[in-house]
């Protein structure tokens, strides 16, 4: 029997073992996706978050396959500055590598890859066979729309915000070239549309849209082909830099997010389940926190797991430290999207898109 079993091993996933994995703690991680699968974009990281990955990984390998934001500058769609300000030691990172980073430390038989787990009776993880795994605790990081939170908490309520986001990542040493080491925002004047543009090395920039979708009707059924020429359109009559990306961009691997979040925050356990990362509380993209609340979130419940011989005790402690953080950032995500949404003459200047506590 593992002590400790672990669903999801996206970033909160594989932050968790790698903490746990530190204090030789017995776990397993079941993942339902292929290792390949397991891709994506990119993160932004500030300072916290990389204060705590250091505890964990080798900062020089990190930072070896990211890039430091020297200041965050807000455009107008044309390209007009609108505002800058100087960024304090935040980290842009592709997802994938971010991923490949976390798991070398864990040991390839702890996880279990293609494993489709659902919670069952007494707070059982059950196969899709139906046969049971054995666990004390059952730490949850299944993602945003956690197929096990809404079985434990059947009463929540999740609500697409208005906003949807396109995210990219475009190679071209041409383009990489022309851009500088800072965050920038382009912004629609009539608000509700804007793109950002990060480089992540000399030959790679991630680069995003996010879009007011009762405005812009773009949604999942897009083929890669409509997804192109509709952005096309969109983005025909912006700077340059933001037209020609658009243009230059495969759209293969692009990841088209509706995004969602809980109405109210549930508990953040229940009996032999606790959860951490976006399991337990989805942050709207404006905050740029979801690494950094994962790998505090990890962080924490180890170290009550470690102190408190009571599990019970351990995460009422976890959840009474992390709730009010959480709730602050998911305040500072909707002021932030109440501000994208706005005309570009009525958002504040100097609004930095991440959230600080």
């Amino acid at each position: 029997m593992n002590t400790i079993a672990v669903v999801g091993a996206g970033i909160s996933g594989l932050s968790i073992a790698n903490y746990l994995q530190k204090h030789n703690m017995d776990y397993h991680i079941y993942e339902r996706r292929a290792k390949a699968d397991l891709t994506g974009h990119g993160f932004l990281i500030p300072r916290e978050g990389i204060e705590h990955l250091a505890q964990i990984i080798d900062k020089d390998s990190l930072f070896k396959q990211g890039n430091f934001l020297k200041k965050y500058i807000k455009y107008s769609h044309k390209g007009k500055i609108i505002a800058e300000k100087e960024l304090n030691d935040v980290f842009v990172i592709a997802r994938s590598s971010l991923i490949a980073i976390l798991t070398q430390n864990i040991p390839s038989e702890k996880i279990s890859y293609e494993k489709s787990v659902s919670l069952g009776p007494l707070g059982k993880l059950l196969y899709s066979d139906g046969n049971s795994i054995d666990s004390e605790i059952i730490i949850v990081s299944d993602g945003s729309r956690s197929r096990i939170r809404r079985e434990v908490f059947k009463d929540e309520n999740m609500k697409a915000v208005q906003e949807n986001e396109v995210v990219n990542i475009i190679e071209s040493k041409e383009i990489a070239a022309c851009i500088e080491d800072n965050f920038m925002k382009f912004h629609h004047e009539d608000g509700g549309l804007t793109f950002g543009i990060l480089k992540l090395s000399e030959n790679r920039i991630l680069w995003y849209s996010q879009f007011d979708h009762e405005k812009y009707k773009i949604d999942e059924t897009y083929s890669v082909e409509n997804l192109k020429k509709t952005l096309s359109e969109i983005f025909k009559d912006w700077h340059p830099l933001v037209s020609s990306i658009i243009k230059e961009s495969s759209y293969e691997n692009v990841h088209l997010w509706r995004v969602y979040e809980l109405e109210h925050l549930n508990a953040f356990y229940k009996d032999n389940i606790v959860f951490v990362g976006d399991a337990a509380h989805p942050l709207i993209p404006f905050t740029s926190q979801g690494v950094t609340s994962a790998l505090k979130d990890a962080f924490t419940l180890t170290q009550y797991l470690i102190k408190e011989e009571n599990r019970s005790e351990a995460f009422r402690k976890y959840e009474t430290e992390r709730k009010p953080e959480i709730e602050l950032h998911i305040r500072n995500g909707r002021t932030l999207l109440d501000q994208f949404l706005r005309p570009l003459h009525q958002q504040t200047e100097n609004t930095v898109p991440i959230s600080y506590k």
